[in-house]
């Protein structure tokens, strides 16, 4: 079976033994998390930012996906805990002299240096490339390495002079158990930050109002201003011009007029002491009554009486 023309095989070439686990090369690693971008894998450029996990990304591939959160992007699931512009911070990166970039090697025949960084920490002087732990400041966005804060201890910034606490210091590209203490932060701040919001919002009064009943507020317009004397000179006066003729208007609607009250005597108006002339205004008086014969003689005609 095989084998033929003198072929002889070898025993690997027989037998299946266990695949050989791969191993993934540290400096390639290294450049794909330092250089390139989480979310869109393309070479980080300014403006860079960094989420609450310490992964960087280019702004604009963060601002697209959360334009267009769509479910064929399978990189999305690295930028899944971000859920606004917010919670990324914008960094404050200090360039690299050294760094020449693609200028120096235009006819592509020149030896990239992998170890060399496009940035550095402005306090030390460490390149970011990997080898040396890095991280950021969220309040400032600052970018310094990890031996500056343990050899300077400061409650301040080192570059800008920002105020910060324990819980803005976060690790660039961390190990897992990094990431897993950074993810618990985040939890907590978010968690903190809703219940703040909760607490601001304005309790709205319950009111209890009875059917048919309403409550009126005196409003600018109807408070009056003035001395108390001259209030209640011109309330009185309002009071004793307003009874005659609401009795007035009350006798017309009505047409019988109104009785006088209890215990009140008739006074005829011939019985005053007043002149003549005045009393000859009233049909009381002498000269206002008439005998049948000077009385006039009124006919109502009507149209339908026919």
């Amino acid at each position: 079976m095989g084998c033929d023309g003198g072929t002889i095989p070898k025993r690997h070439e027989l037998v299946k033994g266990p695949k050989k686990v791969e191993k993934v090369d540290k400096d390639a690693e290294l450049v794909a998390q330092w250089n390139y971008c989480t979310l869109s894998q393309e070479i980080l450029r300014r403006p860079i930012v960094a989420c609450e996990l310490g992964r960087l990304y280019n702004k604009d591939a963060v601002i697209e996906f959360l334009l267009d959160k769509s479910s064929e992007k399978a990189l999305g699931k690295a930028a899944s805990h971000i859920k606004s512009i917010k919670n990324v911070t914008e960094l404050r990166l200090s360039d690299n002299p050294a760094w020449e970039g693609d200028k120096g090697n235009t006819k592509g025949d020149k030896h990239d240096d992998l170890q060399r960084a496009r940035f550095i920490c402005p306090v030390v002087g460490l390149e970011m490339n990997g080898r040396h732990r890095f991280c950021f400041l969220r309040c400032c966005g600052c970018v310094f390495s990890e031996r500056a804060l343990k050899e300077i201890k400061a409650e301040v910034c080192h570059t800008c002079g920002a105020a910060f606490q324990e819980d803005d210091v976060i690790v660039l590209n961390g190990t897992k158990e990094d990431v897993e203490t950074l993810k618990s932060r985040m939890e907590e701040r978010r968690l903190r930050t809703k219940l703040g919001k909760k607490a601001k919002k304005p309790k709205v009064p319950e009111s209890v109002s009875k059917p048919g009943v309403s409550e009126e507020s005196p409003g600018p317009s109807k408070i009056k201003t003035g001395k108390p004397e001259e209030t209640n000179l011109d309330s009185k006066e309002k009071k004793a011009s307003s009874a005659p003729k609401s009795a007035a208007a009350n006798g017309s609607s009505s047409g019988k007029v109104g009785k006088p009250p209890c215990g009140a005597t008739k006074r005829s108006i011939a019985d005053s002491e007043e002149s003549e002339a005045y009393k000859s205004l009233f049909t009381t008086h002498s000269s206002a009554k008439r005998s049948k014969e000077e009385s006039a003689h009124w006919v109502t005609h009507t149209s339908y009486c026919f």
